[in-house]
């Protein structure tokens, strides 16, 4: 529910402004002077706060500068009855978010408070706008039974606010996950932020986190806003939480267990709503046996576990992640760029240790040094060739018979991928019906 502020020392004017924004489903807090607003800024955070530029004991321009100091991510309206051109731009100057000259329309109060919430909404989403770019082309990619169980847990998972512990070899997607996680859930609106845990210093760590206040040491020159407070209303993905230090997993199990942080160097507490997904290519129960990793932090964490399979261990997708990538960097070449079976045969045959990043990755460098738009054997990275072809004319009978294996053995493959489906099947393969059963009939191939 968003929450507003109002500070003002009039009382009829409060309770009609009170009941009028309460019938908009938003929970409106009432302070009769500036005062009594600082004490409840301190405790809670708002959206948006209306306040009086008259009222007794702390005047509103006081309050003005104590949230611009403490919450510059809260927008406030200055009201006032004795205003005028030159006051409204004094308001404007200080920070204000807009200026409001009484008696003034309801209605016109309401268009202003939506249009700066949807203002809000947008500075918000830009915060993790970076990140949505990067990913955008980006997609999980496989139809073989360990990826479809991985595709469950997502659909099942994404919906809740319950913590999420995404674990998997590195290169295997983690973050793909996570981002479809929030793709799909109700704070797919709000910001996703990422945090690589093994990326950032140890002692810059908690300011990363948490923020910190002007002044809190050496170089804090300014206020700083954390992941935790960007991520407000929406995801936070703490990337290698395995390297987390130690020092800092009890800050973070009370930012878990309480919603609330404290900024480094300051003295208020801040409240927060933000949905936790953790990815790590470490055993965090390793970890936790060697004291390097919080057991209660971990159970915290690993309320819903998702571990992502190693390529070696899904190969019937590497037909399908090929397609996918080859596309792609045609797109970017400009030349529609295949893979011959014999190539094919051989990534299939492969183990990738670096999982579908490696893929990829093979895939981009071939083809860009690839001289054809078909990639062969030999346009595969050496190690991944194995022992070079000999092009001897005495070993051309031998070279023909190994590549035919080959070739049967391809289609083999994508007709059990497709389930028999021969028009599916040819389709996998690049070429077309007519051509899968000329060589089928060749190769002796039948399907039920």
């Amino acid at each position: 529910m968003i929450r507003i502020m109002l500070a003002e020392d009039d009382e009829i004017m409060r309770i009609t402004i009170q009941d009028r924004l309460q019938k908009y489903n938003w929970q409106v807090d009432v302070a009769t002077d500036g005062k009594e607003a600082i004490a409840m800024l301190d405790r809670n955070s708002y959206r948006v706060i209306l306040s009086d530029v008259r009222m007794p004991n702390l005047d509103g321009m006081a309050l003005l500068q104590h949230v611009r100091e403490v919450a510059p991510y809260t927008d406030i309206i200055m009201m006032t009855g004795y205003g005028n051109v030159e006051s409204g731009i004094a308001c404007l100057q200080q920070g204000a978010a807009d200026y409001l000259l009484k008696p003034f329309d309801m209605d016109d109060l309401v268009i202003r408070i939506n249009r700066i919430l949807a203002v809000q909404n947008l500075k918000a989403r830009n915060i993790s706008l970076e990140d949505h770019c990067r990913q955008q082309q980006q997609q999980l990619i496989g139809s073989g039974p360990a990826m479809q169980e991985v595709y469950r847990l997502i659909e099942q998972a994404a919906p809740s606010d319950a913590s999420i512990l995404i674990t998997g070899e590195s290169g295997t997607g983690k973050e793909l996950v996570a981002e479809a996680i929030h793709s799909a859930s109700k704070r797919r609106k709000q910001p996703y932020i990422r945090l690589n845990c093994a990326a950032i210093p140890e002692g810059l760590m908690e300011s990363e986190m948490f923020g910190h206040e002007k002044g809190a040491f050496t170089g804090a020159v300014k206020q700083k806003i954390g992941k935790f407070e960007m991520a407000n209303g929406g995801t936070l993905l703490l990337d290698e939480i395995a390297d987390l230090p130690l020092a800092l997993q009890p800050k973070l199990l009370r930012v878990l267990q309480e919603r609330e942080l404290d900024r480094v160097g300051g003295n208020r507490t801040v409240k927060v709503d933000v949905r936790i997904i953790c990815a790590t290519a470490k055993d965090l129960s390793v970890e936790v046996e060697k004291g390097n990793f919080r057991q209660d932090l971990f159970y915290r964490l690993r309320v819903i576990p998702i571990k992502l399979p190693p390529l070696r261990f899904r190969k019937e997708d590497i037909p399908e992640l090929t397609q996918h990538f080859l596309h792609h960097f045609s797109l970017k070449r400009g030349v529609a760029m295949s893979l011959a079976p014999e190539a094919m045969a051989r990534l299939l045959d492969y183990d990738f240790p670096g999982n579908v990043r490696e893929l990829r990755n093979i895939l981009e460098r071939t083809s860009v040094l690839a001289q054809e738009p078909t990639i062969g054997l030999a346009d595969l990275p050496s190690d991944l060739r194995g022992k070079e072809m000999i092009h001897d004319s005495n070993q051309s009978l031998v070279l023909a018979e190994a590549l035919a294996r080959t070739e049967k053995k391809v289609i083999l493959k994508a007709l059990n991928k497709a389930g028999g489906v021969r028009q599916d099947a040819a389709e996998l393969l690049g070429i077309s019906r007519k051509n899968l059963w000329e060589k089928m009939k060749l190769y002796a191939i039948q399907t039920n």
